[in-house]
């Protein structure tokens, strides 16, 4: 008697056991977890926002990530790569809506109608996206996430600090800068230096699992000893509840501002290539090749997880590589754990004493956390940079020291383009969007402009080095 040979499951769609299944998802949502909820501690504390309305961010960043999740992984028609990847906010959008936050007549409304605007805008240039790869080889994308993590740096050294070095008040009716008599404390130093102390020796002695949640585990030590320091206060926590639905627009309806959009519009194209460079290289992990077709379907996710983003209260959405990362590392290719990861990311997002939490860590936690989640984005930069030759096309150094000096304009110089038109500031100030644009022109100047499949190895290479905590 003959048997009909069973075809092989597909390990994409592979439907694991709950036993693993949950586990595993879990495992996806600790390693982003940190990544997560980093952008609306950043911007909420930016804008001086209330602290329940910070941890209403939180809450919301969450739920959009979970929602963003499901529509990558498990897919919408003509949307989703349909691939085991985890959503979360992108890093690459923060400095300009700090710009955007410091901005009297955008602030916190203005910066989700760019949001809203950007994802419209990436739902309609999805298909077209990929065609821009040839201007944004390793050369390009590796000065702009060098810039990127280097801008982010300031964040966690004042967050280290314990907040702002200097306070404005106003003074005889006119706003003044005086010194923050809290910043640089010696004992708020000292716990951001045992956080980072804690995460290096995970990183150095730990194994597996514990290794690549070293940041959340140094949070947690940190937080511990601010709490029996007393500088760590759970009463807020106490008082929230253990459910709240997360509204659209709950701010307010967004407010529309063309620079802003247009900068944010930028953004997303940056993010998108970043994108695309994942899929592939998340192709080559999981066996499944990545062709045009699915790139339309995921960078059409991205557009849609960024515009659900704006509706929801939060932030650009982009997957984030530390989850494909250990994709690799684990050998679970089906996209259902991820799924599973996004459900999780829901139910935290409805549960506000979990944001509260977040939201109570002081300041000096994050500080010592943030120099090794913004150092290793600089350090991402500088390793798809190592793939550069530089030798054999010694133009290649001129492209990544020129984009990075205009990078650095907004940081050194703050007032450097003070006399030009007010409403370029939220753009000019804005040293990644200024490093991207030097970079992309001064490369297609000195390089021209390489093939399309030269492209998408380039970028595949690049996601492959990536590794984003």
């Amino acid at each position: 008697m003959r048997t009909t040979p069973v075809e092989p499951v597909d390990a994409v769609e592979e439907m694991l056991p709950p036993a693993r299944l949950v586990p595993l998802a879990i495992q996806h949502v600790l390693v982003m977890y940190a990544g997560a909820v980093a952008v609306p501690l950043i911007i909420g504390r930016a804008l001086g926002l209330r602290p329940e309305e910070v941890a209403f961010l939180i809450s919301a960043d969450l739920f959009a990530c979970g929602l963003a999740t499901l529509v990558q992984c498990a897919g919408l028609p003509g949307i989703g790569i349909r691939l085991p990847v985890m959503m979360g906010v992108t890093f690459a959008s923060v400095g300009p809506m700090l710009s955007m936050a410091a901005t009297p007549d955008v602030g916190l409304l203005g910066i989700y109608g760019s949001v809203v605007a950007a994802g419209l805008f990436g739902l309609l240039v999805a298909p077209f996206v990929s065609r821009l790869l040839p201007l944004f080889p390793p050369v390009v994308t590796g000065t702009i996430i060098l810039v990127i993590g280097i801008s982010l740096m300031r964040v966690g050294i004042n967050w280290a600090g314990g907040g702002q070095p200097t306070l404005t008040r106003i003074v005889d009716g006119v706003p003044a800068s005086v010194p923050n008599p809290n910043y640089a404390q010696p004992g708020g130093l000292g716990i951001a230096f045992l956080v980072l102390l804690v995460i290096l020796a995970l990183i150095r002695w730990g194994r597996g699992f514990l290794a690549n949640v070293a940041v959340l585990v140094g949070i947690v030590a940190g937080s511990v000893l601010a709490a029996m320091l007393g500088l760590m206060h759970l009463d807020k926590v106490a008082a929230a509840p253990w459910f709240a639905p997360v509204l659209p627009f709950h701010f307010g309806w967004p407010h529309f501002h063309l620079v802003p959009i247009a900068t944010m519009c930028v953004v997303m194209i940056v993010v998108m290539i970043e994108s695309t460079g994942m899929f592939l290289a998340l192709g080559e992990i999981t066996g499944r090749p990545v062709s045009q077709k699915d790139l339309a379907r995921g960078l059409r996710a991205d557009g849609l997880g960024t515009l659900l983003g704006g509706v929801f209260n939060t932030f650009p959405y982009t997957s984030f590589s530390q989850n494909v990362g250990l994709v690799g590392v684990t050998g679970v290719r089906s996209r259902y754990v991820t799924v599973a990861g996004g459900v999780i990311m829901l139910a935290l997002g409805l549960a506000p004493k979990m944001a509260a939490l977040v939201e109570a860590v002081p300041q000096v936690v994050l500080g010592g956390a943030g120099l090794v989640m913004f150092g290793m984005v600089a350090a991402t930069g500088a390793r798809i940079l190592t793939g550069v030759d530089f030798r054999g096309q010694p133009k290649n150094q001129i492209v990544v020291a020129v984009a990075v000096g205009f990078g650095m304009i907004p940081l050194v110089a703050p007032t450097f383009f003070r006399n030009l038109p007010h409403a370029l500031h939220p753009l000019l100030e804005s040293g990644i969007l200024l490093a991207s644009i030097a970079a992309v022109l001064l490369n297609a100047f000195f390089n021209g402009v390489g093939s399309a499949e030269r492209a998408g190895r380039d970028a595949s290479a690049a996601a492959a080095a990536a590794e984003h905590v």
